[in-house]
């Protein structure tokens, strides 16, 4: 087996109404159907097939910017080496006309000047939780001198969606759909 295809078959075509509403849709909005709906969502009950649906739709309620929101999320898929949602979480951000060098720079977040130091507190507790399963009382005291409890919880919230999907497209070795040329960071238009 090729290291870079998925574990199992993605199903070109499904069954029932409902997923074949949902492959129109994604096709529609994206360009094409993502390997996570054909290889995962495909296989389950509807409801969980919804997850991604509702987490899109739970990222409207935050108060949290935009901008620190794809900044977790692409930290926590940076340290989990998550192939498929680095991409479509880079394609996300430069379609929301994300500030393309401030995310090139998250290597680097805690030296740039481009990140403030509230964003730089938020990354620092994203990548100790995600790495360690755990956070230095330390770590969390300086992320709450920026961000009140709402905040918080929305950042742990964050953390933690992200951690699912990524173990779902790890676990089932889902790479990129090269939304993303990464190599070249340069956002490919939807087809």
């Amino acid at each position: 087996m090729d290291n870079t295809q998925a574990f199992l078959p993605p199903i070109e075509k499904p069954k029932g109404l409902m997923m074949k509403l949902v492959y129109y849709l994604t096709k529609r909005q994206l360009g094409k159907v993502i390997t996570p709906v054909k290889v995962f969502s495909a296989r389950l009950p509807m409801a969980f097939g919804m997850m991604g649906t509702k987490v899109y739709q739970l990222d409207k309620k935050l108060v949290i910017p935009k901008e620190l929101i794809f900044l977790i999320r692409h930290q926590v898929d940076r340290m989990n080496v998550c192939d498929f949602c680095m991409d479509i979480g880079r394609y996300n951000a430069m379609k929301e006309l994300m500030n393309e060098e401030k995310f090139n720079a998250i290597n680097e977040y805690n030296a740039s000047p481009l990140f403030s130091d509230a964003e730089r507190a938020a990354l620092d507790y994203a990548t100790e939780l995600t790495k360690e399963k755990k956070v230095n009382p330390q770590t969390f005291s300086r992320m709450a001198k920026y961000y009140s409890e709402r905040e918080i919880c929305e950042i742990v919230y964050l953390i933690s969606s992200e951690h699912l999907s990524n173990i779902t497209n790890i676990g089932l070795n889902i790479h990129s759909d090269m939304f993303c040329d990464i190599s070249k960071r340069k956002v490919v238009q939807s087809r």
